[in-house]
């Protein structure tokens, strides 16, 4: 700190003036003013030089307590002077924590490395890193990802034009970089490759007309728009391992195989469990995963199997609970009919079958309170078709849930004969029908294992689920307003490494923030920077910032951080 006398025509002022660094040159800051020499020469035996001396002891005094741990900044602000046009003040921090996990996973040095291969001059790791970022704080659109990053206290390094035609780069090296993260990540977190989830899902476009993958299919959102699918694989602890993109109008079953294929030989994975749901289990998928060290767990639908399976899995007769055998689950399922209490708990048979081929083990489980929640939800499907009968209105079967599944057409006349007016009523058979099936649930396996660890492993198939519901939901992975198959397929690469990264905050603040309120909080974790003294947080000090705090050891929920200490922080989170 240095005392300046400012002279004017007619008066002196002293004030306390503070140099600091900017752009590589030395500037400086008023950051008190003592008053004028009029008003302190009584103050001090009408004497200039003790003016003078003792502004100087006050400089010097504000330079130790400055130098102090405790980190005294005083903030020099008038309510006369404007804001400077177009200087941003106001940042965003929360990109620090998604920072430390890209430097932690090496990708900067993979960025590195495919930058050198191909000779372009744009920064890949910058580019990526605030990809990532903003699909996890701010997604939208690329152009809206490009200006977000601007939000964030460390300034992009590129351009627009180099953001769109990296795209093109991350598509083709896509493989290349799953391979890559599957490596490193095996030095962050723990991964379990014993056992691998699959599942698929689509995304739908904002487009009438089909292009390249894009295609018309069954949307999961039952928009009558084109969509692009999606296939994922989880390790058994959540970890997203590898993803596939291909066309609307495609299969999702034949998708499996060859994405397996992939990561036998670039993840060298030969010994794993693969668990779908029942619209992956085909039978070619099955044949596969029974060979070599491979098993499968796939969901079996009841209604599909043959009817002396069917027959069996439903027979009150020969289950077990905990160890005990020949157990009648009659008297439970008229418990849970008379919505009476009944004894909680999983009860389960089991036997071995030859289907086309394959000798698998068909498991089934009876759960009561699953029972129970399915007679709930289709009795208020039941009263909203009823609604519909009342009202007459028109069937309309959009999927296999649908209340109006319940509803049947009848067309007559005054006798009794057929004609043109309709008539709506509850198909009582099909509820009967589909009651027969409440509360079983079965699944065909390869495995000799303990049947309640086949059960355990099957019910992780909701991570996947969550997974999809995390891209779709809170990373707005769609709509997709892409137009190019490579842009398209680097689109999906951020929403998977987005998942990764956010995956991995979980692990590391050991599941003590929802993932919904880890982003907001990373969303409000924000900054005003007050030129030569530092950032004040505007964010609320909150038991989830003190958990980041904690698990990326560093902190920022100080009343300021000086500039000094944010580039510590900034340099930390890059190691």
């Amino acid at each position: 700190m240095n005392l300046i006398i400012s002279k004017s025509k007619n008066s002196k002022s002293l004030y306390i003036q503070k140099s600091f660094r900017k752009n590589g040159k030395t500037t400086s800051k008023t950051v008190k003013k003592l008053g004028t020499m009029k008003e302190l020469l009584p103050l001090h035996n009408n004497s200039e030089e003790e003016v003078i001396a003792w502004g100087k002891q006050i400089a010097k005094q504000m330079t130790e307590d400055e130098k102090r741990d405790t980190d005294i900044v005083l903030l020099s602000l008038s309510q006369s002077k404007l804001l400077d046009k177009n200087k941003q003040t106001f940042y965003n921090g929360g990109y620090l924590f998604l920072q430390d996990i890209f430097y932690g996973l090496k990708l900067d040095k993979m960025c590195e490395n495919i930058q050198s291969e191909y000779k372009f001059e744009y920064n890949l790791s910058d580019i990526l890193s605030r990809l990532i970022y903003s699909r996890v704080l701010f997604p939208s659109s690329k152009y809206s990802s490009f200006e977000d990053s601007k939000k964030f206290i460390e300034q992009p390094s590129f351009e627009l034009h180099d953001l769109y035609r990296s795209l093109d780069i991350l598509a083709e090296k896509s493989d290349e970089i799953q391979k890559y993260l599957y490596e490193t990540s095996k030095k962050v977190i723990d991964r379990n490759t014993s056992v691998l989830y699959y599942d698929c899902t689509n995304y739908f476009f904002e487009i009438e007309d089909e292009r390249d993958d894009c295609r018309y299919g069954k949307s999961k959102e039952n928009r009558p728009l084109p969509i692009i699918q999606m296939g994922l694989l989880l390790d058994g602890n959540g970890f997203p391992l590898s993803f596939v993109i291909f066309p609307g109008n495609e299969s999702e079953q034949p998708t499996l195989i060859p994405l397996e294929k992939q990561i036998i030989k670039d993840f060298q994975l030969s010994r794993f469990i693969v668990c779908t749901d029942a619209g992956l289990a085909s039978n070619d998928n099955r044949k596969f995963n029974n060979k070599g060290e491979r098993s499968f767990i796939v969901t079996q639908s009841l209604k599909k199997v043959k009817k002396y399976i069917k027959d069996w899995a439903l027979d009150d007769a020969g289950w077990s609970k905990d160890g005990v055998d020949h157990i009648d689950i009659s008297s439970i399922r008229k418990q849970v009919d008379n919505n009476e209490e009944f004894e909680d708990g999983i009860w389960y048979k089991e036997r071995w079958i030859k289907e086309n081929g394959i000798e698998q083990r068909i498991i089934v489980s009876f759960s009561p309170k699953h029972r129970r929640y399915q007679r709930y939800i289709r009795n208020k499907q039941i009263e909203r078709a009823q609604l519909a009968a009342l009202k007459n209105q028109t069937v309309i079967h959009r999927n296999p849930n649908s209340p109006s599944r319940f509803l049947e057409e009848t067309n007559y006349t005054d006798n009794g004969e057929i004609a043109n007016n309709r008539s709506l009523s509850i198909n009582q058979e099909k509820i009967r029908e589909e009651e027969k099936y409440d509360g079983f649930y079965a699944v065909c396996t390869t495995l000799n294992d303990d049947i309640r660890d086949i059960i355990t492993i099957n019910k992780k198939r909701w991570e996947i689920e969550e997974s999809f519901r995390i891209m779709k939901t809170e990373f707005k992975a769609r709509p997709v307003y892409l137009q190019k198959d490579n842009r398209i397929k680097a689109h999906f690469l951020t929403c998977f490494l987005a998942l990764m990264f956010i995956r991995i905050m979980e692990n590391k603040t050991k599941n003590k923030i929802s993932i919904e309120k880890m982003i907001d909080t990373l969303k409000d974790y924000n900054f005003q920077y007050f030129e030569g003294s530092g950032y004040v947080p505007t964010y609320t000090r909150t038991d989830e910032t003190d958990i980041l705090h904690e698990a990326f050891d560093f902190r920022t929920d100080y009343q300021i951080i000086s500039e000094k200490n944010m580039k510590k922080i900034l340099k930390k989170t890059k190691q």
